[in-house]
């Protein structure tokens, strides 16, 4: 019986165990910043059937999409929201200009291309904003697709209304 471990012995253990790894330093950023001679990053992001090619460079906040104004292209207020997610949430609002290239899908699509386009060109100007923007989600692709249609039904998954006479 005098092989049994108590819970402090076990603490002690952790702690020696901890002590031993070395944990990496959270003030260096694991990548380096990515810019191209103009002095802005480039990103390339995707929704749905959506490509947004995304530029973003430090300026006072104007984001152009096709060439036009963000209120002109996404006239709904939610999809402008949606835009500008990555800015709010690292504190950036009105220090990047964008500039972004959209091609197929709806807007809804297009938006959230666009916002998965600047969160990846923002992390390649700024490496330090990383981490908060994955916590987020936005690095990640959204692989939600609409459902193909099958045979013998009205829609992907609607069934033709049944008629019992």
């Amino acid at each position: 019986m005098a092989d049994e471990q108590t819970m402090t012995d076990l603490k002690d253990l952790a702690g020696a165990v901890e002590g031993t790894v070395a944990a990496p330093t959270s003030n260096t950023p694991l990548r380096e910043k990515q810019v191209d001679k103009q002095g802005r990053a480039y990103a390339t992001g995707r929704r749905k059937d959506a490509v947004a090619r995304v530029w973003v460079k430090p300026g006072t906040g104007k984001i152009t999409v096709n060439g036009r104004d963000q209120e002109v292209y996404f006239a709904r207020p939610t999809l402008r929201l949606v835009i500008n997610q990555p800015f709010g949430l690292t504190d950036r609002v009105g220090q990047y200009d964008v500039i972004a290239t959209v091609k197929g899908g709806g807007l809804s699509g297009q938006a959230g291309a666009v916002l998965h386009g600047i969160a990846q060109a923002l992390t390649r100007f700024e490496p330090a904003l990383r981490s908060p923007v994955k916590a987020a989600g936005f690095l990640t692709r959204d692989s939600r697709a609409v459902e193909r249609k099958k045979y013998g039904k009205a829609k992907a998954r609607r069934s033709f209304q049944f008629s019992k006479r």
